[in-house]
């Protein structure tokens, strides 16, 4: 890679126009030299004769004086090329990089379609150049008299007859195929190959929407379309491309047309994208947004505008929708009314994203299922459904699109808020990808519930502090009313109602309402407390009395109330009548205390506290709070 290394030092130096007359980015991307850099500078180029090398594999075709001997070079330099585009890939299947690996396969489909032209070309010209030798083949024969000495001086000057190669004397590759053979095998390769590459695209479309949905749970998204609109336009110039040759052939090849109009009905169908979610608990008369977004947008046919509609679906509709491709719920069978649903996709030019944003939705109202059991209304799933007709450039039919959102729930009044959003963390957090909608587990290992709610915790606090063993220890003991255990609850397992159907033993509260009780008030007033690890969290009794124990007096540590939802309390270590030592707890601190005096403060009003555990002078650590 010498030579490379040297000339990419070289190429910030160098004006655009020079470095694309080097590396044209239609024939020779810049992308190639650079990824194909160790095999390029590792082949023997000087055991090539030099027009294998001067001339691309696809001039060979276009050379006037292609004779039987440029047979030979042509297959060295048909060598060459099956070996780079192999090569190619296997780096791109080898990279780590998503956006590298995606450009390579770009690349590789690229030139493979480009060789299928070339092809096309050469039949064409040795075609035309055979018709020619007819003619005058038969004008010679016609009238020897008056044309021979004619006819024989114009075949001499324009080339020798012995040297013209026959039908039978077409380049051949090395296992004897003509062009036309080659043509028809390159073109399947080259579905082939589109196959692999559009389905490599929708999985990781369908990754990236899993990781959207992931996300409410707090695991990193990123949420940039760019590079998968990019490769889904790609996709779709492929196959135009690939259609025109097969019609350019003459003769119909109905199997390789018909895989390349479902390839292109699926990539047009699999194009809309839900950007922006609607909340995931969504409450009746209030507004909200959503915004869905088109990856070929650009390549929408002229016309009038695309509208697209949303409706609400249930769980059992939603069902229905994935099993029946192609089939809409627009019918006046609909469980709730939206207002505002519908919005008109728009391009913007600056950033080349084709969008439908819905502004003001609301949901007017919403009609239910039964319930069975003690089901409650904030378990039950709904989502939005949107649909339109779209057209694309270069296609004769319109196609029938669809999405649905995420599941949400709807509720009818703030208390049920918190309740809703249980039942979205356990959709979010425990359904399997490709699923039936909206199907859930009802048990789950504990180790996958701790990384749940460790990974909502800091998401929502925003902060790089996670929950610790001992937090993570209490909160099992808690959920599993186990407060003597102290073996390893990994792999117990943790039901729906554990989570927040049943209260706690001797409360009035499920443990979500408890967990994100404490979530909550630290996110809003004990952020910083909580990243600089001054508040220890959640802590049962008996650990607490065993690591204060043997604390002197004044000692204290900050930790979330066990008996009350929202509240922190102080617990610190104070002298008894007779001189000993016992454990006291402060009264908790809800949010409305918080809002009144900050924690800080009402630290530094307590003067029977002095140290934080385990030794940290309370005004040293605190006095920036106060």
């Amino acid at each position: 890679m010498t030579q490379w290394l040297h000339m990419s030092h070289m190429l910030p130096f160098l004006p655009d126009q020079t470095i694309n007359n080097l590396y044209p980015p239609t024939t020779f991307p810049i992308e190639v030299r650079h990824f194909l850099a160790e095999w390029i500078e590792s082949q023997r180029w000087y055991e090539t004769h030099r027009d294998t090398h001067s001339c691309s594999y696809s001039n060979y075709a276009h050379r006037e004086d292609f004779t039987l001997e440029n047979v030979e070079q042509e297959s060295q330099a048909r060598v060459l090329f099956d070996q780079a585009i192999s090569t190619l890939q296997t780096i791109a299947q080898q990279n780590s990089s998503v956006v590298d690996r995606m450009k390579l396969m770009q690349i590789s489909k690229k030139l493979v379609v480009l060789d299928i032209q070339n092809t096309r070309q050469t039949m064409h010209q040795l075609q035309e150049e055979l018709n020619w030798e007819k003619h005058n083949c038969e004008a010679f024969q016609g009238d020897s008299h008056t044309h021979t000495h004619t006819t024989r001086n114009a075949l001499r000057e324009r080339r020798p007859l012995g040297k013209r190669p026959s039908p039978a004397q077409w380049p051949r590759q090395n296992d004897g195929r003509n062009p036309e053979e080659k043509r028809f095998q390159l073109l399947k390769e080259c579905v082939d190959c589109l196959d692999q590459c559009q389905s490599r695209f929708i999985s990781r479309l369908k990754l990236w929407r899993w990781e959207q949905h992931k996300a409410t749970i707090g695991h990193p998204f990123d949420d940039n379309l760019n590079p998968l609109q990019t490769w889904c336009e790609q996709l779709l110039g492929v196959n135009g491309k690939l259609r025109q040759e097969l019609m350019l052939i003459g003769e119909p090849i109905p199997e390789l047309q018909e895989r390349l109009r479902q390839l292109l009905q699926v990539l047009i169908q699999s194009s809309l994208v839900v950007e922006k979610q609607p909340p995931q608990v969504i409450k009746t008369q209030s507004k909200f947004s959503t915004t869905v977004r088109y990856l070929l947008g650009e390549k929408i046919a002229p016309g009038k505008p695309v509208v697209l509609k949303a409706q609400i679906i249930n769980e059992s509709q939603a069902r229905n929708q994935g099993s029946i491709p192609g089939k809409c719920f627009l019918s006046s069978d609909t469980v709730g009314e939206l207002l505002n649903n519908t919005a008109i996709l728009e391009h913007n030019t600056a950033s080349k994203n084709t969008c439908a944003t819905f502004r003001n939705m609301s949901i007017k109202k919403i009609k239910r299922a039964d319930r069975k059991g003690t089901e409650s209304v904030t378990e039950e799933k709904f989502a939005l459904l949107f649909s339109t007709e779209i057209t694309i450039t270069g296609c004769d039919t319109p196609y029938r699109i669809q999405m649905i959102s995420l599941p949400l729930v709807v509720i009818v009044h703030g208390s049920q808020d918190n309740n809703a959003l249980a039942t979205i963390i356990w959709d979010c957090a425990f359904c399997e990808p490709d699923r039936v909608p909206f199907v859930v587990p009802e048990y789950v290992p504990w180790r996958m519930m701790y990384s749940t709610l460790n990974s909502k915790f800091t998401s929502e606090v925003q902060t790089k502090h996670h929950l610790d063993k001992c937090n993570q220890h209490f909160l099992a003991q808690k959920i599993f009313d186990k407060p003597d255990y102290n073996g390893d609850f990994s792999n117990m397992m943790v039901s729906w109602a554990q989570f927040n159907k049943e209260v706690l033993p001797g409360r009035m509260f499920t443990f979500w309402q408890w967990f994100e009780g404490a979530m909550e008030l630290t996110k809003k007033h004990l952020k910083t407390y909580w990243s600089e690890k001054l508040i220890f969290g959640f802590i049962g009794k008996q650990h607490l009395h065993l690591i204060l124990k043997d604390k002197p007096n004044g000692t204290f540590l900050l930790r979330f109330s066990d008996s009350e939802i929202g509240g922190i309390t102080i617990a610190y270590v104070s002298t008894t009548d007779n001189g000993g030592l016992k454990i006291q707890n402060i009264q908790p601190f809800a949010k409305r205390d918080l809002e009144i005096r900050s924690l800080g403060d009402r630290i530094r009003d307590i003067s029977e506290i002095t140290h934080l555990y385990p030794n940290r002078p309370k005004h040293d650590v605190f006095q920036k709070f106060y």
